[in-house]
């Protein structure tokens, strides 16, 4: 896998993905390899490698991001009784860019 697949797999239009929201800076799409019965990955489409390095200037995106995420963890919560949204941070990090799982279900093996 490339340092960051979300630039350039998924944003580039290389790797087609379900959506489940989009905005104009924010994706929200079905991982295209689930680790959960329901998995959705959030992404900002402006390039970000991690939470920690979110600069002031990116408040609002940030803002924004948080507001699919709270969207789409609420639909998933409605459909499933229970979600989890989930950040990885350092060597956790499989893509350097920044993402949020928002998961439901028993993790599949």
């Amino acid at each position: 896998m490339t340092e960051d697949f979300y630039c350039d797999e998924v944003l580039s239009g290389k790797t087609q993905v379900n959506i489940v929201l989009e905005t104009e800076n924010v994706l929200a799409y079905h991982h295209t390899r689930p680790f959960w019965p329901v998995h959705i990955v959030a992404i900002p489409k402006k390039h970000i490698p991690s939470l920690i390095r979110l600069e002031e200037s990116d408040n609002e995106l940030l803002l924004e991001l948080l507001g699919v995420i709270k969207k789409v963890a609420n639909i998933v919560t409605e459909e499933n009784g229970a979600c989890r949204v989930i950040t990885n941070l350092g060597e956790y990090q499989d893509s350097k860019h920044l993402h949020w799982h928002i998961v439901s279900g028993e993790q599949l093996t």
